[in-house]
C-alpha cells in the first residue's frame, strides 16, 4: 500500500476543506493518507511517503503563503523533491491562477514528477472542486 502526505496552509478554510477531500481521496484510492499542516511537516519527513499533495491558496500578489508554507516549501522540501511524485492544490480570491503555474514550473524545475492536473479554486470550493480534489487524492494513491 502507497503512503501519501497531504501538506497544506489554509487561512480561511478553503484550502484546509481541499485537502481535506484530497485525503479521502487518497484512502478512497486504496492508499495511507497522512494530513499535515505546513508548520508540521518539513523535508525530513519526505522519504517517508510515496507521493505527496502539497496545498496553499494565493497570497499578496498571486504567491504562496509567506510566513509558514513558502519557507517550509522553499527552504527544506523544495530541495528534496527530484523524483518524488507530487500533486498541488489551492484556492483564490483574485487573479487568474499564476501562482500556481509558478508553482507547477517551479516544482518541475526541482525535479518533482506532477502526477495530476493542480486543482485550483475560486474562494470555497464547490462541488466540482471537491471531486477534483478527490480525483488528485486517487492519482497519488495510484502511483
Amino acid at each position: 500500500m502507497s503512503k501519501v502526505a497531504v501538506v497544506y496552509w489554509s487561512g480561511t478554510g478553503n484550502t484546509e476543506a481541499m485537502a481535506s477531500a484530497v485525503v479521502d481521496g487518497v484512502r478512497e484510492g486504496g492508499a495511507e493518507a497522512e494530513l499535515f499542516t505546513a508548520s508540521e511537516f518539513d523535508a525530513s519527513m519526505l522519504s517517508s511517503f510515496d507521493a505527496v499533495a502539497f496545498g496553499c491558496p494565493s497570497m499578496g500578489s498571486e504567491q504562496l503563503e509567506d510566513s509558514e508554507f513558502e519557507p517550509m516549501f522553499n527552504d527544506a522540501c523544495k530541495r528534496s523533491l527530484g523524483g518524488k511524485r507530487v500533486a498541488l492544490f489551492g484556492s483564490y480570491g483574485w487573479g487568474d491562477g499564476e501562482w500556481m503555474r509558478s508553482w507547477e514550473e517551479t516544482c518541475t524545475a526541482d525535479g518533482a514528477v506532477l502526477v495530476t492536473e493542480s486543482v485550483i479554486c475560486n474562494d470555497a470550493p464547490s462541488n466540482d472542486a471537491i471531486a477534483e480534489c478527490k480525483a488528485l487524492g486517487a492519482a497519488l494513491a495510484a502511483v
